[in-house]
């Protein structure tokens, strides 16, 4: 007879799941002649016991008594092209390396009850990071891991920001990757895990930032395996305040499938196209394929997909990649099923944070469905483009107009009707990605990224980016003057891996910036203004390279005035327009991060006094000093 049905119903869930002393298997193989489970449970043999059964749906289901957590298993499937095992694409785990079985994985974990809440949307300060090279202590025997991020929380939640957005981390077949040809979507990547072997040292050390918080330590069993390790960074993070997002490719898949992934599941005969291969179309893209949105199953497979990782992992919330792919290359259903998506998760979680990467840029994108696509918010790139290009024009030997007016448009893209609908920042994991562009320090001194020029343009950049409309994002070494592109392949480019020796051994330089970045987030948590809703360009001056903003909480006030000057000299008593007349503090100036604390800063003494003279469109105006490649905040 076939593995049994006991326990099997309509909402038997897809994959392998423990249950009663044994385990349900379920897979979608609509067109395959047989499916059988073969394991260490079993001894991988095909037999009846190891027959599953198929519903009218087309899911081969069963239950097998005696299965254990952390057993290994596959299912084997027999198409009409072709037979052989096939991984389950439900997997919570694999076993390392490929070619690699499933593992049967219990879904608990020690978690810490310690109240964390999200941020609310408008709070946001996100940090973008691969797990691969953010840290990298064992090389060149192992590149980054889940737990060697988690050894870095504490001075991540001390940099002031408040979520970190993980390049993609589910698995993928190749040795390096941005993490965007992913094939098992349900298992982390498994070269992100710290071996049984080398465990121990690692727990201790996780095990230590759970005592500063005085909170229970782990046992070295209960984080064996990347499923427990990645969960071990969710739960820390928030131990430290930190909300984790995930970044997911839901428009293609692959790139290398293997035969046995979810490529060609059902093992249909490929001579029947791409869309033979169940879960694709025959559109290419990034060198896999695009995802078949018509079919239900595909499109639940994906909801199934971060609804897991919401609920059995706990995150705050995903960047979605390339959703105008969705749209574009998955139409006509790919909309629909972007609206199904945002709408099933949001009545799950309500403050999960969907936020969508959509080339060019659409503000329908976070319009509620159903005309919207019902993400939160999206990427932008007009004040990336902005920022960069100002810098970049002022490394050259002149004095020429810089584009401040082309700035001051790109600080609230149009369309877009709440400051948090959209994320910015200068730099971004494919910007500066090796051999495309320059990381902000180089782009404002390609000769010597380590210049004063550079240090002070590249304070003006991240300083736009914390102060203006919008959730700003910074990557990874941004925050503490990295002048290098970076790699995913840290076996051949080590030489871009981040300067973290810089730090420890004292470079001044980066201390310095790290210290402006962490002093200026503070500054955004003590402001309300830089988090609210209002927002006017001032005054806006090619020729003096001077732009000036002012932002305040609607019917509440919280004035204040931001001050960017890209002159390579300090200009005395020039006149700028304020909200209000009377005294306004000059509660943040760039130029005392120079050589900290610079004795020779320039700047207004901590204060100027508005008068009653008119200008740029305020009644109160005062005489400033401006510092050479500088950013001021005056607020009252």
């Amino acid at each position: 007879m076939p593995a049994s049905l006991n326990h099997i119903h309509p909402g038997t869930p897809m994959g392998a799941n423990l249950i009663a002393g044994g385990a349900t298997f379920r897979c979608w193989a609509p067109h395959a002649k047989s499916v059988h489970v073969v394991g260490d449970f079993n001894h991988q043999g095909r037999n009846e016991a190891s027959l599953l059964t198929r519903d009218a749906q087309g899911h081969w289901r069963g239950f097998i008594p005696g299965v254990k957590d952390r057993q290994r298993y596959m299912f084997y499937v027999v198409g009409e092209g072709s037979e052989g095992l096939k991984r389950d694409p439900y997997a919570r785990e694999l076993e390392s390396p490929f070619p690699s079985q499933c593992i049967i994985r219990h879904p608990d974990f020690p978690w810490h009850e310690c109240g964390y809440v999200t941020p609310r949307f408008h709070e946001y300060v996100i940090y973008q990071l691969h797990v691969g090279t953010f840290f990298t202590p064992n090389l060149p025997r192992k590149g980054g891991t889940f737990l060697d991020v988690a050894r870095k929380l504490p001075y991540l939640a001390d940099l002031g920001v408040n979520a970190l957005q993980l390049m993609p981390i589910q698995e993928f077949q190749t040795s390096f990757s941005l993490g965007y040809n992913g094939t098992d979507y349900f298992s982390p990547e498994m070269d992100f895990a710290v071996s049984d072997a080398d465990l121990a040292p690692y727990v201790a050390a996780v095990n230590r930032l759970l005592e500063e918080k005085g909170l229970r330590p782990y046992q070295v069993k209960e984080l064996r395996g990347e499923m427990n390790q990645l969960k071990a960074l969710i739960d820390l993070a928030h131990v430290y305040g930190l909300a984790v997002l995930l970044d997911v490719v839901y428009n293609h898949a692959g790139g290398d499938f293997g035969d046995q992934s979810l490529y060609f599941f059902d093992r249909q005969h490929p001579a029947g196209g791409q869309r033979n291969s169940l879960y694709f179309t025959d559109t290419g893209h990034a060198g896999g394929l695009v995802f078949d949105f018509a079919k239900p199953e595909v499109r639940d497979f994906l909801i199934q997909n971060a609804k897991f990782f919401l609920t059995e992992y706990r995150v705050d919330g995903f960047r979605y990649d390339q959703v105008s792919v969705i749209d574009h290359d998955g139409a006509p259903e790919g909309w629909r099923f972007c609206q199904d998506l945002t709408s099933t998760v949001h009545a799950q979680r309500p403050e999960t944070v969907h936020h969508a990467e959509y080339w060019d840029v659409n503000p329908f994108i976070v319009a509620p469905p159903p005309v919207g696509a019902g993400f939160d918010t999206t990427l932008t790139d007009g004040l990336r483009i902005a920022i960069r290009d100002v810098i970049g024009n002022a490394s050259a030997p002149d004095e020429r107009p810089l584009n401040m007016t082309g700035l001051a448009r790109s600080l609230w893209p149009e369309g877009f009707h709440e400051p948090w609908r959209f994320v910015q920042g200068p730099e971004n994991h494919d910007i500066v990605y090796r051999g495309r562009e320059q990381r902000i320090a180089r782009l404002g001194d390609p000769d010597h990224p380590r210049s004063w020029f550079a240090r002070s343009r590249a304070r003006v950049a991240t300083g736009l980016s914390l102060t203006a409309p919008g959730i700003p994002m910074l990557f990874m070494g941004q925050e503490f003057l990295e002048d290098k592109q970076w790699a995913d392949d840290f076996a051949t480019h080590r030489e871009l891996l981040l300067h973290w020796a810089g730090l420890e051994q004292g470079d001044r330089q980066m201390i310095d910036h790290l210290r402006f970045t962490r002093d200026l987030l503070q500054v955004r948590r003590r402001l309300p203004a830089l988090r609210g809703q209002g927002f006017r360009a001032a005054h806006v001056h090619d020729q003096n390279r001077v732009l000036t903003f002012h932002r305040w909480v609607e019917g509440q006030g919280h004035d204040l005035l931001v001050v960017v000057h890209l002159a390579d000299f300090t200009r005395v008593g020039y006149r700028l327009g304020f909200p209000a007349g009377g005294d306004w503090r000059e509660v943040f100036n760039s130029d005392a991060y120079e050589n900290w604390i610079n004795a020779g800063v320039a700047g207004n003494s901590g204060r100027v006094t508005a008068g009653p003279q008119p200008l740029h469109g305020f009644a109160y105006s005062a005489a400033v000093v401006l510092p050479a490649n500088s950013m001021l905040i005056f607020a009252r």
